[in-house]
């Protein structure tokens, strides 16, 4: 990767642009392809509204905001991609970003910790697909065209331009400028007031009652010492009078749970895979890990006293923190694994809105060679989405489960061009396709679940997606 000093002004005249790149495209040979990543501090604006304006149908789009942190990305179209899938997918994806960030040339803005290219990525609960048409491949990572991140009271705009000798530059410099003025000009358009929730169809995937049988088989399964825990899953379809709107949907989800990770993302093939999840997989900044431990659940009280009794009931039940503990015991020893030397905050609760879990963080300090796909790799899947053993695990989800998972329960975030890194877990999400939509859900049945509580916390967290949709 190359990096570039720049004059403050650079991009006002389109003329020293042009030289600019056009000495870049000279210095590609015959079939050699660069990037220039050109990064702008610009006034503040809504990513998910440039996102809804700037976006196109056919193209892949990734949207991640946690408002609590008072951060957001949106990246638009993409100059490089690469799907994959198969036991190598992470690896493989690594390889990519470091292929594409050594033909980088960055220059513009760089003292923000949020400047330079971010490579989106999207991976499967599993390696491969079973079903045929499957929306999402295994794995997905693509350099975007545009990026624009808002942290707290900043944003950077980010265009990836794709050099080579065959490239038009002045049709590329007028681009750039134009797409830089629809970004710039864009206002927050949403309706604060509405929130448009209207009655859908709903039908459950595999019904309730076979899902309550599966919860009792799992159970045998489990008084048989097949296996500790199982993460099953639940899905819901809905359809529409309208096709969806995903924006609005999105605005909802982070106006409901602006202490969640929103996201959203679409596969240029008119679906998109939306949530509104709790749990972070992996933060890295400056070589400093930060993961999560989740598991362990109660609903909310709907008065001060019931809260705080559902909340002490919560920190003291043995089933709930054994769940906790073995998802702590899991991403320690994988972490240990790597080469990490993990520290463990002290346990706390995870309140949302209708929802509380068992929370504890994990950090560490990151050795040089080991990159973020690694750990991802080496944590994916968690206990807290799949089961202990983790292989039996997964064959019992194959096998009761009887619709694709998909990106549900799956690594999705970003990797920048320096090893700077955040990736959340696809859960309390659903995939969007016009008018409509599949939900998805899950609860980890231990020794001791009582289906009746299980199902009634599936239902619970289907209902924070659905009162979301518009």
């Amino acid at each position: 990767m190359t990096v570039s000093p720049c004059r403050a002004n650079l991009f006002l005249d389109q003329k020293e642009l042009y030289q600019f790149l056009s000495a870049c495209q000279q210095d590609c040979s015959c079939n050699q392809t660069k990037f220039v990543s050109i990064s702008l501090e610009i006034e503040s604006v809504d990513p998910l509204v440039a996102l809804e304006k700037i976006a196109q149908p056919n193209q892949l789009n990734f949207y991640c905001e946690n408002k609590s942190k008072g951060q957001a990305l949106a990246a638009i179209d993409s100059v490089a991609k690469l799907h994959l899938k198969g036991k190598q997918r992470f690896e493989n994806a690594q390889k990519f970003i470091k292929f594409h960030i050594a033909n980088i040339i960055t220059f513009g803005n760089l003292n923000h910790s949020f400047s330079g290219p971010h490579f989106c990525c999207s991976f499967g609960f599993f390696d491969e697909n079973t079903q045929p048409n499957s929306p999402f491949p295994p794995a997905t990572v693509f350099l975007p065209r545009w990026q624009i991140i808002r942290d707290s009271d900043r944003c950077i705009l980010i265009a990836n331009l794709e050099i080579n000798t065959g490239v038009n530059l002045e049709t590329l410099v007028g681009q750039f400028y134009q797409t830089i003025e629809q970004i710039i000009s864009v206002k927050d358009n949403f309706n604060r007031d509405n929130i448009n929730q209207q009655e859908f169809i709903k039908e459950a995937v595999n019904g309730i009652d076979k899902f309550e049988q599966t919860i009792v088989s799992i159970l045998k399964s489990i008084q048989s010492n097949h296996l500790q825990k199982i993460v099953i899953a639940h899905a819901l379809d809905v359809i529409s009078a309208n096709p969806f709107n995903l924006f609005k949907s999105l605005n909802n989800l982070r106006r409901f749970y602006s202490n969640c990770y929103i996201f959203s993302i679409s596969n240029g093939k008119g679906q998109t895979f939306i949530g509104a999840s709790p749990e972070r997989l992996i933060s890295i900044h400056n070589q400093e890990l930060i993961t999560d431990a989740l598991a362990g659940s109660a609903p909310r009280g709907k008065t001060l006293i019931e809260d705080a009794d559902l909340a002490e009931r919560l920190l003291n039940s043995e089933k709930e923190n054994h769940e906790h503990r073995v998802v702590i015991d899991f991403i320690t020893q994988r972490l240990y694994h790597l080469g990490i030397v993990p520290q463990l905050l002290a346990p706390q609760l995870r309140q949302l809105s209708n929802i509380q879990h068992l929370w504890t963080p994990i950090s560490a300090k990151l050795p040089a060679n080991v990159n973020p796909l690694e750990i991802v790799a080496e944590l994916h899947p968690t206990p807290a989405v799949a089961g202990v053993p983790r292989d039996v695990a997964c064959e019992a989800i194959n096998r009761y489960e009887n619709f694709e998972r998909g990106l549900y329960a799956a690594p999705l975030g970003w990797v920048d061009y320096q090893g700077n890194s955040e990736f959340i877990v696809g859960i309390r999400s659903a995939l969007i396709d016009s008018d409509r939509a599949r939900l998805y859900a899950g609860a980890g049945i231990v020794a001791g679940s009582d289906p009746d509580k299980e199902l009634a916390e599936i239902q619970l967290k289907l209902q924070a997606l659905l009162k979301a949709l518009v």
